[in-house]
């Protein structure tokens, strides 16, 4: 190949290049144009929204401008807005169903959130939890618990029962305990809603150890000058090796030095003495250190 040719063929190349490159400028300029003008329709009036809306939504249009449009629609406050939007979260799959249900959560329509149970019974685990994100976003916390209620699924209760502890709904989570029983998830769920007083009567309950040890450590999230003087007295009054142990991590993960040190300086064993100390120093206590110092003076 003569060197004539080869300048040709590169020149034709970068001919061919810089057209790509500036068709696909224009093309992201356009569609940039495009999210900026529907995203202007969140200051129009309902009735002036909604139509370019749904041609947006019913167009050949990119996912990202459906999203945008999505958003759009959850802001209009018109039936027929939500009416399309449950539309859309029937209709479509993927992303934009999943984003779909989630802008019904943001509307808060009771009519279509009332259509998310169906969405939720017939969907796959995407669908699920985008459907237990709309029920959040909605504060709404009964749907959750007749979803963690009614399931035999243990991966779907406990993706309910955790949406429910991050709501804070103690009073739903105390429901599921009477109607489903007591589970490791409720148990996480009490710490992370922060229901110390369930968590409180669980430790008095010895019918499940394994549980009761649970219950007791997960006190330790929750922290407090209540909770931090519960586990000490469990500590103290408790003849069980594994609850004292599970009192003992409590007290360690709310950072409780000032208890620990309460019970090192009560306790007359010397096996145990050893022990609380090891803590104090995990714990990185200010008091630790004069402890150390008189138990090298001979002083217990």
């Amino acid at each position: 190949m003569n060197t004539v040719t080869k300048l040709l063929i590169t020149a034709s190349l970068v001919f061919y290049a810089g057209s790509s490159i500036a068709q696909s400028d224009t093309t992201d300029d356009v569609e940039e144009l495009k999210i900026a003008a529907l995203e202007a329709l969140i200051m129009a009036p309902p009735e002036r929204a909604l139509p370019l809306v749904r041609k947006v939504l019913e167009g050949d249009n990119s996912d990202e401008m459906k999203e945008s449009a999505l958003f759009i629609l959850s802001q209009i406050d018109l039936p027929e807005a939500q009416t399309l939007l449950l539309e859309t979260a029937r209709q479509s799959d993927g992303d934009l169903m999943e984003e779909a249900i989630r802008m019904i959560g943001i509307g808060g329509d009771p009519a279509a959130m009332a259509g998310l149970t169906e969405l939720y019974n017939s969907g796959d685990e995407e669908v699920r939890e985008a459907v237990l994100e709309a029920y959040l976003i909605a504060d709404d916390a009964n749907a959750i618990y007749e979803i963690a209620a009614s399931t035999d699924n243990e991966e779907d209760f406990e993706d309910a029962v955790e949406m429910l502890a991050a709501m804070g709904a103690n009073e739903e989570l105390r429901k599921l305990r009477e109607s489903k029983g007591l589970s490791e998830s409720l148990i996480e769920a009490y710490a992370i809603s922060g229901d110390a007083e369930s968590l409180r009567l669980l430790s008095m309950d010895d019918s499940n150890p394994e549980l009761q040890v649970q219950a007791i450590e997960a006190m330790g999230m929750i922290g407090g000058e209540e909770v931090n003087a519960t586990l000490v007295g469990i500590y103290t009054n408790s003849d069980s090796a594994e609850v004292r142990e599970a009192a003992m991590d409590g007290l360690f993960m709310s950072g409780d030095d000032k208890g620990v040190l309460e019970l090192y300086r009560s306790s007359q064993d010397a096996g145990e003495k050893k022990e609380l100390l090891e803590y104090l120093v995990m714990m990185d206590s200010d008091a630790v250190w004069d402890v150390i110092d008189s138990a090298l003076d001979g002083e217990r």
